[in-house]
C-alpha cells in the first residue's frame, strides 16, 4: 500500500522546508514537529504555553488532513528549548488529554529548536 503524504491543509502553515506534515502509512500516522508556525509559514513567538498551543493545533490540523484525529494519538514527543516549562505546559496537556486519554510522552530540551521557538511537538498516531 503507497503511503499517503500530508504537505497540505486546512490550517496548516506553508512549509519552507521540504518536508511533509505528515505521512499516513497503513493504519498509522507520523506528524513531522510542528512549531508555532501559522498558516502563512511564519513563526508567531509567545509564551511557552501559547507556542505549545499553536503547535498542538498544528498537529491536529496535520491529523485531520490526513483522517485521523487527536482521539488517534498513540504517542507524543515534546522538545522544549527549557525543559523548565515543562509544568507550564503540562496544564495545557492535561486539558487537551483528560486522564485516561492520555498518550505515552517523551520530553526533553533541545539545545535549539528552529527560529529559536520554545517548543517542537512531534505525534504518532493509530488506528
Amino acid at each position: 500500500m503507497p503511503h499517503l503524504f500530508i504537505e497540505s491543509g486546512e490550517g496548516l502553515p506553508k512549509w519552507s522546508n521540504p518536508i511533509s506534515h505528515a505521512v499516513v502509512a497503513g493504519n498509522l500516522c507520523f506528524v513531522s514537529g510542528q512549531l508555532s508556525v501559522n498558516e502563512a509559514g511564519n513563526y508567531v513567538e509567545g509564551s511557552v504555553t501559547e507556542e505549545a498551543e499553536r503547535a498542538f493545533n498544528n498537529v491536529f490540523a496535520a491529523l485531520k488532513a490526513a483522517g485521523f484525529d487527536k482521539s488517534h494519538i498513540a504517542y507524543i514527543d515534546i522538545a522544549f528549548a527549557n525543559l523548565n516549562d515543562l509544568n507550564e505546559v503540562n496544564a495545557l496537556y492535561m486539558a487537551l488529554f483528560p486522564e485516561g486519554q492520555r498518550p505515552a510522552r517523551t520530553v526533553y530540551e533541545a539545545a535549539r529548536l528552529p527560529f529559536n521557538g520554545k517548543i517542537k511537538i512531534v505525534a504518532t498516531a493509530a488506528k
